[in-house]
């Protein structure tokens, strides 16, 4: 029997519940959702830990511990029980990410061991549609990128990451990771761009996350010399036909809250903001 509250890793036996939890906000949990359906609770399937907090013998929250620290429908009481698990364990995420409430709540509680961070965003405005604009005809040069076009998707991929994140995803294991990743994206069809007639990437995006639910748009960047040409809404447009006619209901996707050209954009095609997310950046 389980004590009253208690945190504890969770195993395979324990799938349904923890898909229970992540099913009661599918928005906000697509990214941790999505490799769960697919990998499972096995740490070594799933890429990391993931820990449950039990109130009264029922998993009330989760926190996926992996690359990224993840609050999941984490309560104040939760986010303690993670925070000294986290503690014990020692830093082994690069980030920590998660709703804006929760992830704070956290990083008050680890900065003091785990601290400073690079980088804190404390708003990231997160936002959905299900819907087609109706003003935006979609980019028709906006299509899948095929599995022999790594050369040309790669570096448009290095250049937003560095872009976004601040520093390469080439560093360290010289990029082996990323590079796997970028490539189950493009095979599994979830990676979309529009080339130019030199063969140059001039906007791209992927579909980084799909459950049943909803999917998760990232990755969205156009070439620094096509800027301020109209290219990212219908970009964007063509991208979003494509996730909601073959991934999911739902779009969804979370930005910073000081790009306001690309929150801009993103309300031009009809998100709207539902929420926000926290990243801690190390």
């Amino acid at each position: 029997m389980l004590t009253q509250t208690t945190t504890r890793v969770l195993e395979p036996s324990d799938l349904d519940a923890a898909l229970a939890v992540l099913d009661s906000e599918p928005v906000a949990n697509a990214f941790v959702a999505s490799r769960v359906q697919i990998a499972g609770l096995d740490p070594w399937r799933l890429g990391g830990e993931m820990w449950g907090w039990y109130e009264d013998g029922m998993l009330r929250s989760l926190c996926y511990a992996g690359a990224n620290l993840v609050p999941i429908c984490a309560t104040p009481r939760a986010v303690r029980g993670f925070a000294d698990r986290a503690r014990r364990a020692g830093r082994r995420c690069s980030s920590i990410v998660g709703p804006a409430e929760a992830t704070a709540r956290l990083w008050r509680l680890l900065e003091p061991n785990w601290g400073p961070a690079r980088e804190v965003r404390t708003h990231q405005p997160l936002m959905v549609t299900d819907r087609l604009p109706t003003d935006i005809a979609p980019d028709p040069y906006v299509r899948r990128v095929r599995k022999d076009e790594m050369e040309t998707i790669m570096p448009a991929c290095v250049a937003m990451f560095t872009e976004e994140v601040g520093v390469s995803p080439l560093a360290g294991d010289g990029g082996l990771l990323y590079q796997a990743r970028v490539a189950e994206l493009v095979g599994s069809g979830r990676s979309f761009a529009r080339v130019d007639q030199y063969g140059k990437v001039v906007f791209k995006a992927e579909i980084g996350a799909a459950t049943t639910h909803a999917c998760q748009i990232q990755g969205v960047w156009v070439a620094p010399e096509y800027r301020g040409q109209g290219l990212a809404a219908p970009g964007m447009a063509a991208v979003l036909r494509y996730a909601l006619a073959d991934v999911a209901p739902v779009a969804s996707l979370y930005v910073n809250d000081f790009n306001t050209a690309a929150r801009r954009t993103y309300q031009r095609v009809g998100f709207q903001e539902v929420g926000a997310f926290m990243s801690v950046l190390f």
